[in-house]
Order: structure tokens, then C-alpha cells, then sequence
């Protein structure tokens, strides 16, 4: 392995680790039920690997998450894969329109979501709207 190639190689996996370091599940319709019949405030992250907007929105809330331990200590993060549930039963429950949307659930009630959006202020109002549903 050249120099460069190395070099490469060390950005993309430093690149790469903030977004790894993030605790979420991925979804499966057992565990979703299992975390709202527990009680707990779910955080859905509707996402594609291959979708832009949603590595937008995994780096804002990878951010956060880091700026404050309270989110990941009260909320649930679920993952759910678009390729993979997007004709799923909870996909046209929540009537989801497409891959980056974010969702937070408390019991059968839904508290908030943002389609395709991400800016900084907004997820965090969401992130929010959930810790404060969480811990209430």
C-alpha cells in the first residue's frame, strides 16, 4: 500500500467512526412494539445507505447526540431500512412518504417528524419535542 492510498484509507475510516459511534437498533416490528409497549419515546430514522439526505441527517443528529447524552440515555433510536421495509406495514401506518423522514412515537400517539428535511434546528426541536416527552 502506497502512502497515498493509505491516507485515503485513514480519512474514510476517521470520517466514518462519528456516525458508527451512534446507538440506534434496526427496526424490526417486535422490537418497535416491544419499546412502546415498555414505555419508551422511539425515534424512527426512515433511511437508505444510499440516500444523501439521510447522511445529512445521521451527521446533524450524530452531532447532537454528542453535544448532549440525554437523548441517548431516554430515547430509543430505531433504524428502519427503506430497501428493505418501505412497503412494510409501518411505513404506510405512519403513511411515511419516502427514505429521510424522522418520526418520534410515545405509545400510540406520534409526537413529531420531519420529511427530507435537515437542518441543524429543526431535528434538534424534534430530538427535543422526544426528550422532553421521555422524561415527562
Amino acid at each position: 500500500m502506497n502512502r497515498r492510498d493509505f491516507l485515503i484509507a485513514t480519512a474514510a475510516v476517521t470520517l466514518a467512526l462519528p456516525v458508527a459511534a451512534r446507538a440506534a437498533a434496526d427496526y424490526t416490528p417486535e422490537l418497535l412494539k416491544a419499546e412502546l409497549a415498555a414505555g419508551k419515546t422511539v425515534f424512527l430514522d426512515f433511511k437508505a445507505s444510499w440516500c444523501s439526505t439521510c447522511a445529512a441527517q445521521e451527521r446533524v443528529i450524530t452531532a447532537l447526540l454528542k453535544e448532549n447524552p440525554k437523548y441517548e440515555q431516554s430515547l430509543s433510536f430505531i433504524n428502519v431500512d427503506w430497501d428493505r421495509w418501505s412497503d412494510g406495514d409501518l411505513v404506510k401506518q405512519l403513511n411515511i412518504p419516502r427514505r429521510s423522514t424522522l418520526v418520534v412515537l410515545k405509545g400510540d400517539k406520534e409526537l413529531g417528524r420531519i420529511v427530507a428535511g435537515t437542518a441543524r434546528d429543526e431535528i434538534k426541536a424534534l430530538m427535543d419535542l422526544a426528550l422532553q416527552a421521555a422524561t415527562s
